[in-house]
């Protein structure tokens, strides 16, 4: 910006102010868009390909049908195993609760003079029919929990079926809108904001899809382990810690607590946890020193501590759209930084304070040779 006046700095920061005024504002509808623009991203490469052969809009349909067969073939072998993981958990829950009740019951009764499975249905009974006023208020809040749940849904529905729309427009015109971009920036700086540009989008490109196989390749080893040591919540607790690997230690911090709950819950004992600790251990060891240094390596330029402040204060400032946002954004920051950095080693501001030491030690280092 040092090319730029005054006036025009004021413009540019003005702009990038109202940008993120905009993103804060319009966070709620944000999400298809930045969905669907992801998609984008990542299948233009091989709608350019396709391109060759039977045109961009035929390269876009292709792409589109190939992520609609993955996603139906995932649905129809994972959804029938997911729902008899859910229907073995729920029969485990009665068995448990008595389990619960046999071995907490007497040591709280022993220690504490509390037994909270004995429920006095009688006294609650007479609460019930001495608050019967109140049933007409918990049947309105009821209601209205209902209805603003019904709303809720139907945007969600609303969103899920733009994600394709955004997705598929945002794809065939990608190049035309890159192409567009470019044209309208200043003549002067346009080869170093391609520049640029090219270095964020070599990192994202790399970070993003390096990263996705990293989660798929976790939530599989941890699937397989935990169906080997027998859970029969592994696949959903697998591809859930899979999932939440996107930011460093939570799928490992996610799968080992909701692996340890279902487990006690299924087997009533405490000794198979040892097992599925060994599980995730294995797993959080193939992702440090494996499957992260082979596939996406330092890519972003970030430290892990660094990537979860990133999400953290992107969740914090602008909810799920500051999650999805958080590594791009701070992908480009980083980028631009390493710029800045390079530029200020090269500058005069810095190699004069260099020149200025040495100038100021050289009477001292010119007396010393005199005497």
């Amino acid at each position: 910006m040092e090319s730029l006046s005054p006036v025009e700095r004021i413009f540019v920061l003005a702009g990038v102010s109202l940008l993120f005024v905009l993103i804060y504002l319009l966070q709620p509808i944000l999400t298809p868009f930045l969905v669907g623009m992801a998609i984008a991203y990542l299948g233009d490469p091989l709608v350019d390909r396709l391109e060759r052969f039977v045109g961009r809009t035929g390269g876009v349909v292709i792409v589109f049908l190939l992520i609609t067969l993955i996603l139906m073939a995932g649905l129809l072998l994972l959804l029938p195993m997911l729902l008899s993981e859910l229907a073995s958990l729920i029969q485990s829950v009665p068995g448990f609760i008595r389990w619960l009740q046999e071995t907490t019951s007497p040591f709280l009764m022993a220690n504490f003079g509390v037994d909270p499975f004995d429920f006095n249905l009688d006294s609650l009974a007479h609460q019930l029919k001495a608050d019967w006023q109140k049933v007409g208020d918990i049947a309105k809040t009821l209601l209205g929990q209902a209805t603003a749940s019904g709303f809720a849904l139907l945007a969600l529905l609303t969103n899920i079926a733009l994600i394709p729309v955004v997705s598929f427009y945002l794809m065939r015109d990608w190049d035309t809108l890159v192409a567009y971009i470019r044209d309208i920036l200043p003549r002067g700086s346009e080869q170093t904001v391609v520049d640029l540009v090219s270095e964020c989008d070599e990192v994202l490109s790399a970070f993003l899809r390096g990263q996705m196989l990293v989660m798929a390749l976790l939530g599989g080893i941890y699937s397989i382990g935990l169906m080997i040591v027998g859970l029969e919540l592994a696949l959903l607790i697998g591809m859930l810690a899979g999932l939440a690997s996107i930011v460093p230690y939570l799928g490992f911090i996610v799968g080992i607590t909701a692996a340890s709950i279902a487990g006690v819950i299924q087997y009533q004992e405490f000794f198979p946890l040892i097992y599925i600790a060994i599980v995730f251990g294995i797993g959080q060891a193939m992702e440090g020193m494996v499957l992260t240094p082979l596939l996406v390596g330092d890519r972003i330029g970030l430290h892990p501590v660094a990537v979860i402040f990133a999400i953290l204060a992107g969740g914090q400032l602008f909810g799920f759209t500051g999650i999805l946002l958080a590594l791009p954004v701070a992908a480009v920051i980083m980028v631009f930084a390493r710029h800045y950095y390079r530029r200020y080693i090269g500058s005069r501001y810095y190699s004069q304070n260099q020149n200025t030491t040495n100038d100021q030690s050289q009477p001292a280092d010119s007396g010393n040779a005199d005497g």
